[in-house]
């Protein structure tokens, strides 16, 4: 009876120690790990307009995901697309807009418009998301902001501005020419709020932006 017992003892033991047993086990592993990664919510590559909109940029060599695209329509006018990017995802507001960590809003053209027109336009949602007090405050960095946002020139359908902030610099390229930066954290704030603020530049845009599904204009 001891020498039956050990013998079954050493097949099982042979049965574990397989190598064909190990490799199915560590496939099945394998592929549990998979499906629970699949399973993490993460904002994922997307076509807006004709656009198709990274899944993730790098600033100072720090990878940035997706957290948001959308388009900014003018009336009939379809203007650019916007995508937001930072080093985790959120939907949450106030965390963009006061965050010290690196972010990049990317606009790609939809249509002709020159660099005056696209500050003309910033200025109007740095209004409509900031008192007089504080535009005040900042005018000094608003007017070297302008300043150097007048030298991009003429953009196509298909030119790219990008905007950085970083630890409350912000700097700015235009058809992939560097334009200047500022460095004031009440202006990384404050221009962010042009997309995301109380009175954003389209209410659908922002709610693309955090991520969300757009349920107004």
């Amino acid at each position: 009876m001891k020498t039956l017992s050990t013998q079954k003892q050493a097949r099982r033991t042979a049965r574990l120690v397989n190598p064909a047993r190990l490799f199915q086990i560590s496939l099945a592993a394998l592929a549990l790990t998979a499906a629970c990664l699949a399973s993490l919510p993460t904002a994922q590559a997307l076509t807006v307009a004709t656009v198709n909109v990274a899944e993730q940029q790098t600033l100072d060599g720090q990878t940035l995901a997706l957290n948001g695209a959308g388009l900014r329509q003018r009336f009939v006018f379809q203007v650019y697309v916007a995508a937001l990017y930072r080093p985790t995802p959120t939907t949450d507001v106030e965390t963009i807009l006061n965050s010290p960590e690196p972010q990049v809003l990317q606009l790609t053209l939809l249509r002709d418009i020159n660099s005056k027109a696209l500050t003309d336009a910033l200025n109007d949602g740095l209004k409509a998301n900031n008192t007089e007090k504080e535009l005040a405050a900042m005018s000094a960095t608003i007017q070297h902001f302008e300043t150097f946002m007048a030298t991009g020139g003429e953009g196509a359908s298909g030119d790219q501005v990008r905007i950085n902030f970083q630890q409350g610099k912000v700097s700015v390229s235009f058809k992939g020419k560097a334009l200047g930066e500022v460095t004031d954290p009440r202006f990384a704030t404050a221009l962010l709020k042009v997309w995301l603020g109380a009175a954003p530049a389209q209410e659908s845009l922002k709610q693309a932006l955090l991520g969300q599904k757009p349920t107004s204009n």
